[in-house]
């Protein structure tokens, strides 16, 4: 009890100590950073609540694992391998999301060690070049040069290896074949491929002029399925 009125909150027998003000600082700092964090990842993409609570919590449970640790080599080494056995049981996260939850470490880190205004500042800057990458200007520019998939169903008499090669050779820097799948009852053929899209192609008119070779059946263009969302 004299203990913690004098302003320790850990028992002498532990070499130690933690000035009151100064824990609740650095708690208060984790907490604010989270919540910033939370409100712009918020803002740009649905995310579940779970993911937004445990982003606005996890800088201040870092900072509390490293202001336990602080000057500690055999604790640290204790902390990191209980933190190895953990297994997240959860749906794997974007690349966004995993970039939001090492922005949110690395700022418990630095206020764990006491840098609050270097943490503050960190945090601040990079949530400012987040909104810039994610503005509509930014987004156009990267889909530029992002891959996609393109599905193309052909009938089964239409010889698919050159019949579209003018068709790709205009709209498409880059194509390959991934991937030829008989469907239908064996009555059609579904064409795979990875593609990468030249500059300022419009997409309908590429799409049009697949769809006259194959005879208007299904086409689809989209992000590759092995690629998460950045």
């Amino acid at each position: 009890m004299l203990n913690f009125i004098s302003g320790n909150v850990l028992n002498p027998i532990v070499e130690t100590q933690i000035p009151l003000l100064s824990f609740f600082l650095c708690i208060a700092t984790a907490l604010f950073i989270g919540f910033l964090l939370m409100l712009v990842h918020k803002k740009q993409r649905n995310s579940s609540s779970g993911f937004l609570i445990t982003l606005a919590m996890l800088p201040t449970v870092v900072a509390m694992v490293i202001i336990m640790v602080n000057g500690n080599l055999g604790a640290g080494v204790a902390v990191a391998g209980a933190f190895s056995l953990v297994r997240f049981r959860s749906v794997p996260g974007t690349a966004k999301e995993i970039g939001a939850i090492f922005i949110a470490m690395a700022a418990g880190l630095a206020v764990g060690m006491g840098y609050l205004t270097l943490a503050i500042i960190f945090a601040i800057i990079l949530m400012l070049v987040e909104l810039i990458y994610n503005s509509r200007k930014m987004k156009s520019f990267f889909s530029n040069t992002q891959d996609r998939q393109l599905r193309i169903t052909i009938p089964e008499n239409l010889d698919y290896t050159e019949v579209f090669d003018d068709i790709f050779e205009k709209y498409f820097k880059e194509c390959d074949l991934l991937e030829v799948k008989t469907t239908n009852l064996g009555s059609l053929f579904r064409l795979t491929y990875q593609v990468t899209m030249k500059n300022g192609v419009e997409e309908k008119k590429m799409i049009d002029a697949i769809r006259c070779r194959n005879g208007n059946l299904e086409i689809s263009l989209s992000r590759p399925l092995s690629h998460n969302e950045l």
